[in-house]
């Protein structure tokens, strides 16, 4: 019979009895991680992800913690099996192993993308070097992590790759092809620049992404997490104090009296919303 009993945290969020302090608060902060990820399971939409391993033991790890958010998860052990399925079949997420039987795994994302198959790639490899690591992005990898993994870190590796599959499909749904125009201001997502009447208004990549998530979407309030998420992604090594400055240089190019904001306003103890303004 399936065992069916809800899974305990990863291992290495189970704390050992008799460790140091250090590793005492790295074991709750693992948990808590997990608990946070398990919350938010119950309000985040279900996913179909395609596993590409021939390790069972890996696989079915991974599709455990997948199926215990949620998501449905649909295993193939072999590359060619892999790239015939996904270019039929509509995946919201590809995890996929390099070394693989028949087609590596290199192999089957650079075939995925000649055929345009546009399904997110997240490579699982026991290799290493940067020069693979090089190598799996521009074959049109969007992730990479080598084996062994940490469970929660591949969790919210995939969580920030869907958070950058919802941004994108915001941008469609915002008619990101048509500039927005707020107060004296002009943003062009196509030409990615800000103006005011005639006048250029410089901004960083990073500056313009930012203000392009609040003008797409008025009205609607972000946490700093959730900008962290949407704008920087995962792994960048930045902090949400760093959000905060990024507001605080936007603040400075688009309002007129920046202590006292239009566009980009605080919605105190929560977060952001974006209010048009004149």
């Amino acid at each position: 019979m399936p065992d069916n009993r809800p899974l305990a945290p990863p291992a290495a969020a189970v704390p050992d009895a008799g460790v140091p302090d250090a590793r005492h608060e790295a074991s709750h902060a693992a948990s808590r991680e997990w608990e946070a990820l398990m919350t938010e399971a119950g309000t985040t939409p279900k996913r179909h992800i395609l596993v590409v391993e021939d390790e069972p033991e890996v696989a079915r790890l991974v599709e455990r913690h997948l199926v215990e958010l949620g998501h449905r998860v649909t295993i193939l052990g072999d590359g060619r099996s892999a790239f015939e399925r996904a270019r039929r079949e509509p995946f919201d997420l590809i995890i996929l192993d390099l070394m693989l039987p028949g087609m590596d795994g290199l192999e089957v994302c650079r075939a995925l993308r000649a055929e345009n198959v546009p399904t997110p790639i997240l490579v699982l490899t026991a290799k290493s070097t940067e020069l693979d690591r090089i190598v799996g992005l521009e074959f049109g990898a969007d992730d990479y992590m080598v084996k062994p993994f940490s469970v929660l870190e591949l969790l919210a590796r995939v969580k920030a790759i869907f958070r950058r599959v919802d941004l994108a499909q915001a941008r469609v749904g915002a008619r990101a092809e048509e500039p927005i125009h707020f107060g004296e201001f002009v943003l062009d997502p196509r030409a990615r620049t800000l103006t005011r009447g005639s006048e250029p208004i410089a901004l960083t990549a990073k500056e313009f992404d930012l203000l392009y998530v609040f003008a797409a979407n008025p009205g609607r309030v972000y946490t700093r997490a959730q900008l962290l998420d949407l704008v920087w992604g995962y792994g960048d090594g930045v902090y949400e104090a760093n959000v905060t400055s990024h507001i605080n240089r936007l603040r400075a190019k688009v309002e007129r009296d920046p202590a006292r904001p239009v566009h980009i306003q605080t919605v105190w103890g929560v977060g952001y919303r974006f209010g048009g303004g004149a």
